[in-house]
């Protein structure tokens, strides 16, 4: 009996270790929500339970002194303080224990920084209206984001750093201004890779597609040496891979769950900043339940 005793007792503490080690290497799931109105609402994602980040996509148009304008697609009018409404959804996701994030730039926008002082007058704005700053405008009202997303693909490469630095003094002002980028897989990033040099980046979601040299293609290969050279030249706290969520969520570079599970994230997951993985979007998430079907491996 005792031996029985001792066999059970050493399978349900193995069970155990086994469990907290899965867990230890457990993964997160980032998406990008914002640019399509038949998405759900921002409450609505977050209460799906398969987001541990929510990047609010996007701040298109700033820098170089030009007012800057938030663009969530069918969502919410900002010219008519229509996205205020937003703040208690952003309220509702945080005490979910989700992370929401302002994603500045995107494909396709009027941004970039003229000077380190441009980069300053940025950061002001950010903090006083999306962070813990205060002003009469703020665009999504008085919730205060976690942080903001760097989605630069395009002005130029200057003056990143130099807004990374400014933003991340303001965690010096009381609640953590949490710093993401989404670079592309060629390294290094031409946007930028200059402020990823910073190493004051937490999240940075690197984007492995519609980029056929570092991508996944059948062959892990690509993919592979890409992520090992993100993860050993970029002073980041956490790695993800970025995906499209759909086919048609980008021109090239989804990977089938099947691939994803029994391929990809085995040949990812032992290295030491591996975050989890990013996806865009949640319109196209919607739209095959990627999300639900890759959560558990993540």
């Amino acid at each position: 009996m005792a031996g029985k005793l001792a066999i059970l007792q050493a399978l349900f503490l193995s069970s155990v270790i086994l469990a907290l080690l899965t867990r230890i290497n457990a993964g997160d799931i980032a998406i990008y929500w914002g640019q399509n109105g038949n998405e759900g609402t921002l409450e609505e994602t977050c209460a799906t339970g398969d987001y541990a980040f929510v990047n609010i996509a996007f701040l298109p148009t700033f820098g170089n002194g030009q007012t800057p304008v938030i663009n969530l697609a069918g969502h919410c009018d900002p010219y008519t303080n229509g996205c205020t409404s937003l703040s208690s959804d952003i309220k509702s996701c945080q005490a979910k224990g989700v992370k929401v994030l302002l994603s500045i730039g995107g494909g396709a926008g009027s941004y970039y920084l003229t000077s380190s002082e441009d980069a300053r007058q940025v950061a002001t704005y950010l903090w006083n209206n999306f962070l813990g700053g205060s002003s009469s405008s703020r665009p999504l009202g008085d919730a205060v984001l976690d942080g903001i997303d760097f989605d630069i693909e395009g002005g130029t490469n200057q003056h990143w750093d130099d807004l990374a630095r400014y933003l991340s003094g303001y965690s010096k002002k009381g609640k953590k201004v949490y710093l993401a980028a989404a670079p592309q897989c060629p390294f290094p990033d031409a946007w930028v890779g200059g402020a990823l040099k910073t190493g004051l980046f937490d999240y940075v979601w690197v984007q492995f597609y519609n980029n056929p040299p570092c991508q996944y293609s059948g062959d892990m290969s690509n993919l592979e040496n890409a992520w090992t050279q993100w993860n050993s030249d970029i002073a980041a706290t956490k790695i993800f891979l970025g995906l499209p969520a759909a086919p048609a969520a980008a021109g090239s570079g989804f990977i089938p769950v099947a691939d994803l599970t029994s391929k990809v994230l085995p040949a990812i997951k032992g290295s030491s900043k591996y975050g989890g993985v990013m996806l865009w979007s949640k319109y196209y998430d919607d739209q095959t339940g990627y999300s639900k079907s890759i959560k558990s491996h993540v």
